[in-house]
């Protein structure tokens, strides 16, 4: 049977094939260490676990609401109140999701038709560009700078043509080079979406993990008529397979999202949303234990880039390390890595063409783990 004529678009994610590799080599019997995927490999909170186990035994196997329980949403605008400093519309601004990677889907089926532009991050996340090509849109990529600590080159969008754009992607803390992403930045992105009207959407998963300063793009003034946000519980409490994150911003906004995903499920299993409940109320005391875990690990991490001569900006955050290689293409060092160390380390250009000098190396694995790939570099 033919498949949709949108399959010849989009690729296989990376890391689905390259974690088939990995498993296919460790079959063989190849040690192979996984220094390049991000799923913390640390415990959520042990409360959280206990909640999810304590109401799983409750009535609470029916369908759920679409928009999430009144709980779940009330316990998302109390996070943005204190982490933000932003005050979220708790009836009609909060969607919950399956992960935020869900709302990339339902935003780009909202919001696109065949035809249509969005503005990617010329390194970013290949979500962004995948669902543009599976809902039939064109994507159209801003340059990032190095040598200004990968802020967008301004001047790109001066000369653009706006007539066939409708959204633009944005992600701050941004991956994969950890810049955290200043108010001057979201202010001009802002002004940049309001001058054009088109939809500017934050990708925020990250803004707890190593910074001790956490922006939310809904601060910004302005942002209600234009902007919306992703956020997830997957990095900031080490629930990635929960599958659990949110939309957030104006009700206009997030209405046409709802139109969408309330024909792709049917609510998320009660028993999780109260467990994220308990998440979102934890104190200051459970970021710093996080952050101070991830500070050993990022030692650790920044010694085996030193031992492949590699470069790299200290005050990244996010729970990976971005590095400049010597070699012109990183293949070479990535291949010989995993071929001749058993070390699998990500090459930058799976998040887009300009990362062909650079790649990016995992901060969810344990110090035992370092040391032993450190061990293999000196061998």
């Amino acid at each position: 049977m033919d498949t949709a004529n949108r399959l010849a678009q989009v690729e296989e994610y990376y890391f689905s094939k390259k974690l088939r590799e990995i498993a296919q080599l460790k079959a063989e019997g190849k040690p192979v260490l996984n220094l390049g995927i991000g799923s913390p490999d640390l415990a959520p909170p042990p409360e959280v676990v206990q909640e999810l186990i304590k109401v799983a035994d409750d009535d609470v196997h029916q369908y759920q609401p679409y928009r999430g329980i009144p709980e779940l949403r009330n316990a998302i605008a109390g996070f943005y109140q204190q982490h933000y400093r932003v005050d979220l519309d708790t009836e009609d601004g909060i969607l919950p999701l399956m992960g935020s990677k869900e709302g990339i889907t339902h935003i780009s089926l909202a919001y696109l038709n065949k035809g249509d532009q969005v503005l990617i991050p010329k390194l970013g996340y290949p979500t962004y560009t995948s669902v543009t090509k599976m809902v039939e849109a064109e994507p159209v990529y801003y340059p990032l700078l190095p040598d200004n600590n990968w802020e967008p080159d301004w001047a790109f969008f001066e000369q653009l043509d706006f007539s066939r754009i409708k959204i633009i992607w944005m992600n701050y803390p941004h991956m994969p080079t950890g810049t955290k992403g200043t108010d001057e930045v979201m202010k001009r992105f802002v002004k940049l979406a309001q001058k054009h009207q088109v939809l500017l959407v934050n990708d925020n998963p990250y803004s707890f993990i190593l910074n001790n300063q956490p922006k939310s793009l809904l601060e910004i003034e302005g942002s209600a008529e234009v902007a919306l946000e992703l956020n997830s519980l997957s990095k900031t409490f080490n629930m990635a397979g929960w599958r659990i994150g949110w939309l957030a911003g104006n009700p206009e906004l997030v209405k046409p999202v709802l139109q969408i995903k309330s024909n792709m499920d049917s609510g998320m299993f009660k028993p999780l949303q109260l467990a994220a409940v308990k998440a979102l109320g934890l104190g200051a005391d459970w970021y710093q234990s996080l952050n101070q875990e991830y500070e050993k690990r990022k030692v650790l991490a920044t010694q085996v880039l030193d031992k492949l001569g590699c470069q790299y900006a200290p005050n990244q955050c996010g729970l990976f390390v971005w590095a400049k290689v010597p070699q012109n293409d990183v293949d070479e060092l990535v291949d010989w890595l995993l071929y001749e160390k058993d070390l699998f380390i990500t090459p930058g250009h799976i998040f887009g063409k300009k990362g062909r000098k650079y790649l990016r190396i995992s901060l969810c694995v344990n110090e035992t783990t370092y040391q032993e790939a450190l061990r293999r570099l000196s061998s």
